[in-house]
Formats: structure tokens, C-alpha cells, sequence
């Protein structure tokens, strides 16, 4: 979904989503607090559950989250919400277990220009801007401190900084993440203080058996005194009256039944969501493509007849599963399907003999495989980001007999698919993620033209070296010459992606010029109309662009807006996203306007310390990746601080020696810097 960057979707998906869980839960099948959504940024192409976020840069998931939030709770402050959303996992979660990093006992090292700059914007957007009912501390420490046991991340910036004090909001643990306070953190000597530490620093609920087994001890000890306590009873029961818990049959969400779930438009939905993220990648005119009933269509590849996997790592059952091949039959026409090769992880070849004898029938080749659940979810990290040799030697083979060749490439996660886009020999290349319920039907409808093409990527798709340049625990976004990082996600990568950020083709071509005729602002003016409480939310202006459909066939358009130029602290970053919309239904030679607003919190800038500064310096304004259009302006004056963000204590550091992560591990770089081995 992150990839149709459609936050109206979001929303609807959202409501949906909530109002089945509402059924469920007056059916007596589930409870009210949903453990959703996931908002860490997926910035590194390795990490196993980059597939339940929406993408890699932080504005793009601050603004999905603040839409999905309003259709999970129904409003930003109802009489009564309709779930409680829960955004995890906070903070600077995004490892699972690379090289022997466990991430029950990694220390992320964070700065504060990074951790406000880029882990923590769409988490401010959760508490401080959408209202959401509960936040998940996450098993990592910070800066050597258990992120369920630091009173910096859930008092001083959680509750106090971003406000987010409503009785009835809450922290809770992940599953067990108080438990690893005590081992494998090692951070407390004893469990009684592991759950004080947590309760203590503001985490009111526990996954796990934890506080029930320690609490009544620590008490005792008088580690803590009962109005800690109450303070977390009070947060969780205040949510249970705003979900109207206790308010029987004048709650009008008890009205909702069985007839709510699983309805025509709840299904449309989940077509619409899976067509509008396909994004093509390469195309050299095959696509849109022709299936008639008197054609002959190979399906291969161990996603072809792909029915749960469609799913993602996380998933409910599900009315119907459509498949690439049970779409490809529908078409009409006589289609072959072989599962070559038979998984990621399969290096035999004893069944790839069913490859020539599809390739002399067939009249057109789909391809469908990629990365699936075998090789990244919870848990389980990526070493490589390149397609496996048995995959690219089928795809190689099946190009070579000169016919029609289209590539579905499905995962979550991106993989270098420079054999596949050089090869002159294939026709096509789209990225189908995991796409649901009816995710075959929406591929082959993009292959026919019944849905054109209008998804860009949420994250870089980086050269398969890249794994060699920078270890999963380097927390740091920009590039580094004494590390050899070459920097993360499309804002500092300093070398060429194999398709950056944004891309995507379509079946038609566009035009886009900006309305605007200011050259220059004064920052002083600028503040002086800024009356909001969070400066960074005061409206610089709403730019209009106005889009033309320039080709010959209605689609979809994502208008994305970056900034770059030369302002704030260098080293500058490439660009960043400040702005995006998707016009829908754009018929040839049409004209639509994206209004797309800008604040002075998109302008500005992360200093060294974490404050948002607002800086006078030269600004671009670019429209689209390539870019279709740009407009240049500057800003005079002195610089602004729009937001002043709080210090945090010293650094610790995690002592044990027994708990030792492997390479890229902070433990092994502190004994390099000390000289022993």
C-alpha cells in the first residue's frame, strides 16, 4: 500500500479494517487494541519486516500513518474510537537477526540530528499530531538504554515534548522486551528492577509474565510506590471507556455484525489496493499486452501459483486467494504453468526440464518470483539483496527463445535486478510486493491494461554490493569515508541505485509545470503569520501543479514533490519528500491540479542537536524523479528554531560479555577501538 502513495486508500483500508475487527469483537473473537501499525522506516533492504512498512522515507510514513490512524480509530478525537491503533516499535527498531545481531540485545547508536531527522518523525506524527490511543516500546536499546526502561524516549520526548498526555494513552511492552531488561540487555541486576525500570519509565502494559511474577516482589522491596501503579491502570481502563467498553448497546459500533465483514466493498478494496501499488519498472512497449482466447501463456516461478503467500508475514483468513495462475486462466487463454525453480532456497534443477517444453508451446512467458516469507519476516534478516542464480538462469533461458518475456518481481523487500533490466531480451519488469487476496487478478490486469500502472517504490532498490559496503547495525544515515558507508535511502545514497526511490513508469506519458511566481521569503515574515503551537505545522503555502495527461491512455498519476538545494547544515541530502498526491483517472490530453501543501516544517532542517531549524539558504522545489518540473526560490533572513528537541542523558553502554553480536556488532567495534582481540 505504501506504493500507491494514495492516503485516501490508506484511510479506507484502515476503516475497513477497524469495522471487520469491531464484528469480530462483538462476536467474541477478538479484543479492541490492535498492535498496528508498523512505522520503523525500512532503511536498510535487508531488514525481514521492511514488508509491514510502508516504505524508507519519513515524511511518506508520517503522512500514511496519520491517514491510517484516522480510519483505524474513526476520527482524531471521537466520542468513541473504533479500535485503539498501536504504533510500534519505538524506537530504531529495524533489525532481526543479522550476522548473530539478536534484536533482543542490540544497542542501536543513535545521534540526535538521525534519531529526530529520521526514526522518529513518523512517531511524532502518531502522539503528537493523530492522537493515537497506544505506542509499543520495542526489544532494542537506545544508546544503551532498553527502550521499555528509558524515561528519555517515553516521559521527556513521548509524553512530554509531543504532548502526548490523554488519560487514556498508554505504552506497552513488545512481547517479552521487559523480560530482555533483566537478559539478554543486562541493563538491571535483578527482575525487580527490570519491571520497575519499565513501569517506572512509563511502560504500562506487559506482553508477557514479567510484571504479574515480578511486580508484587519489587513492591515489596519498595522499588516503587502504588501511584506508578495506578498511573498505568488508570491509562489502560481511560481506553477501555473511550472504545466504550462499558457503555453496552449505546456504543453504535456494538451494532456492527457479521454482515460487515468480508462485503463487495471490502473486496473491491483489496483489488484496488494490490492494483494501484504494482509499479512498473521496465517496459519497452510489450505492456500493455493482448491475451486472447487463442494464445498459448507460460506462467513460471515458485510465485505463480502463489495463494497465502500472498499474504505477507502477518495475515487473517481470507474469503478467496486469486493467483497469478488462476487470473492467467481467466484471460481465456491456454496457459502452462511450471513452479521453476522450486523455492528460494532450491538449488536443484531435476524439474527445470519442463522448461523447453513450455518455451515451444507458449506463445508469451510471465514470470513471477522474487523474495517470500522463506527468506524475510519477523525474525529473520537477508544477507543477500540479489536474485538467486536458479531464478535468473530460468528467466535468462525463457528471454532467449525471443518471445515475450514479462518479470513480476514480489516481496517486500528489493533486490538488484540489474540482470533482469539489462537484459534486452526481457520485455518487462514490475514489482507486485504482496498483494493480497486478489493480488494475481490485480497482476494480470496490469499485464492486459485493465489497470494501468501508476505505483512508484517506497525504497531504493540498491546494487547488490551494496551488503559489502554497510552492516545492518550502522544506525547512521549519511555516507561515511573513514566507515566506507555510502550512505542510506535515496537522500544520501552517494552511489547509483539500480531504480531509486519514486520510480515507476506508466502506459502513458505526463507533463507538469508548477503555479508560482514568488522567487524569494522572508523568514521573518514567514513567522510572523505562524500562530500553531508546533511551529513546524504553521503553512508555508499550498504549491499547485498542474499535471497533463500528454499520452493515449487514462491512468493514475503520483505527483511527488522534493526539496533540494543548498541550505541548513551540509553535507546537503540528495532530496527529500515533502509533499505528495495521487490523481486518479487522468483520461489523454486531460488536465487535473495537485494542490499539494507545504508547511514550514517541510523547509526546514535537522541541526546536530535535533532542533528543527527553519535556514535562509537556496531552495528547488522538483516535481516528480526526473524532474518534470522544478522551481527555484530562496529564503533571507536569520535562521528559525521551530522546534527545540530535548537533550538526552550520556550514552550508556551494554557491558556483557556474553552476549556479543557478530559483525557490525557495537561490542566488536568497542574492542577494535581498544586495541584486543
Amino acid at each position: 500500500m505504501g506504493a500507491a502513495f494514495d492516503d485516501q486508500l490508506i484511510t479506507d483500508v484502515a476503516t475497513v479494517v477497524s469495522t471487520e475487527a469491531r464484528a469480530f469483537n462483538n462476536g467474541g473473537r477478538a479484543g479492541l487494541d490492535y498492535w498496528t501499525p508498523n512505522i520503523n522506516p525500512f532503511k536498510d533492504p535487508r531488514w525481514g519486516r521492511g514488508q509491514e512498512t510502508p516504505g524508507e522515507d519519513p515524511f511518506h510514513l508520517s503522512s500514511y500513518v496519520h491517514a491510517l490512524i484516522d480510519g483505524l480509530q474513526g476520527g482524531f478525537d471521537p466520542k468513541y474510537k473504533r479500535i485503539v491503533a498501536t504504533c510500534k516499535h519505538f524506537a530504531a527498531y529495524d533489525l532481526e537477526s543479522w550476522n548473530g545481531n539478536f534484536r533482543y540485545q542490540f544497542d542501536a547508536r543513535v545521534d540526535s540530528q538521525d534519531l529526530r531527522e529520521y526514526y522518529m518523525p513518523p512517531f511524532q506524527t502518531c502522539a503528537r499530531d493523530s492522537n493515537v490511543g497506544s505506542v509499543m516500546c520495542s526489544y532494542n536499546s537506545l544508546n544503551g538504554v532498553p527502550t521499555c526502561a528509558d524515561p528519555y524516549l517515553l516521559q521527556t520526548i513521548l509524553r512530554e515534548h509531543w504532548g502526548w498526555t490523554n488519560e487514556q494513552q498508554y505504552v506497552t511492552s513488545d512481547c517479552d522486551s521487559i523480560q530482555n531488561i533483566y537478559t539478554p540487555h543486562n541493563y538491571t541486576r535483578t527482575r525487580a528492577e527490570a519491571v520497575t525500570a519499565a513501569l517506572v519509565a512509563g511502560t504500562d502494559l506487559n506482553c508477557g509474565t514479567y510484571y504479574q511474577q515480578h511486580l508484587p516482589t519489587a513492591y515489596a522491596q519498595g522499588l516503587f510506590n502504588e501511584s506508578t501503579l495506578d498511573q498505568a491502570l488508570i491509562r489502560q481502563y481511560s481506553a477501555l471507556v473511550r472504545l466504550g467498553y462499558f457503555d453496552g448497546s449505546a456504543v453504535p459500533y456494538r451494532n456492527i455484525s457479521w454482515a460487515d465483514v468480508n462485503t463487495p466493498h471490502a473486496q473491491q478494496l483489496a483489488y484496488k489496493a494490490a492494483a494501484e501499488g504494482i509499479t512498473l519498472l521496465k517496459n519497452d512497449g510489450t505492456l500493455p499486452m493482448e491475451i486472447t482466447s487463442d494464445m498459448t501463456i507460460a506462467i513460471v516461478g515458485d510465485w505463480a501459483n502463489a495463494t497465502e503467500q500472498m499474504q505477507g508475514n502477518y495475515l487473517g483468513i481470507a474469503p478467496y486467494l486469486h493467483s497469478p495462475l488462476w487470473a492467467a486462466e481467466q484471460t481465456g487463454a491456454r496457459v502452462y504453468y511450471a513452479r521453476v525453480p522450486g523455492g528460494q532456497g532450491d538449488p536443484t534443477t531435476d524439474d527445470w526440464l519442463s522448461v523447453p517444453l513450455l518455451a515451444e508451446k507458449a506463445d508469451a512467458f510471465i514470470y513471477v518470483g522474487g523474495l517470500d516469507n522463506s527468506v524475510e519476516a519477523e525474525g529473520m534478516d537477508r544477507v543477500s539483496i540479489a536474485w538467486t542464480g536458479g531464478q535468473l538462469d530460468v528467466i535468462d533461458q525463457l528471454a532467449g527463445y525471443g518471445k515475450p518475456m514479462i518479470v513480476m518481481q514480489m516481496g517486500g523487500g528489493q533486490l538488484d535486478s540489474s540482470p533482469i533490466a539489462n537484459n534486452p531480451n526481457v520485455s518487462a519488469l514490475l514489482w507486485g510486493g504482496y498483494p493480497g487476496q486478489d493480488g494475481g487478478v490485480a497482476l494480470l490486469d496490469t499485464i492486459t491494461g485493465k489497470n494501468s500502472p501508476a505505483g512508484r517504490l517506497p525504497t531504493t532498490q540498491y546494487p547488490a554490493n551494496y551488503v559489502s559496503q554497510i552492516p545492518m547495525t550502522d544506525m547512521t544515515l549519511r555516507p561515511n569515508s573513514t566507515t566506507g558507508s555510502p550512505g542510506r535511502t535515496y537522500q544520501w545514497y552517494t552511489g547509483t541505485p539500480i531504480y531509486e526511490f519514486g520510480h515507476g513508469l506508466h502506459y502513458t506519458n505526463f507533463s507538469a509545470s508548477i503555479q508560482s511566481s514568488n522567487r524569494s521569503y522572508s523568514i521573518s515574515d514567514l513567522m510572523e503569520g505562524c500562530m500553531e503551537k508546533y511551529k513546524d505545522k504553521c503553512a508555508f503555502q499550498t504549491v499547485n501543479v498542474d499535471v497533463e495527461n500528454i499520452g493515449s491512455t487514462i491512468s493514475d498519476y503520483v505527483t511527488l514533490a522534493f526539496l533540494t538545494g543548498t541550505h541548513g547544515p551540509e553535507p546537503y541530502p540528495n532530496k527529500r519528500l515533502v509533499a505528495y498526491t495521487r490523481l486518479h483517472n487522468m483520461t489523454a490530453g486531460s488536465t487535473s491540479t495537485a494542490n499539494l501543501g507545504l508547511t514550514l516544517g517541510s523547509l526546514a532542517r535537522i541541526d546536530e542537536q535535533g532542533n528543527t531549524v527553519l535556514y535562509p539558504g537556496d531552495y528547488a522545489l522538483m516535481v516528480d524523479t526526473q524532474p518534470l518540473a522544478m522551481k527555484n526560490f530562496t529564503l533571507t533572513g536569520d535562521p528559525v528554531t521551530l522546534d527545540e528537541w530535548p537533550q538526552p542523558p550520556a550514552p550508556q553502554l551494554q557491558t556483557s560479555d556474553y552476549f556479543v553480536g557478530g559483525y557490525g556488532s557495537t561490542y566488536e567495534e568497542n574492542v577494535i577501538a581498544g586495541g584486543t582481540t
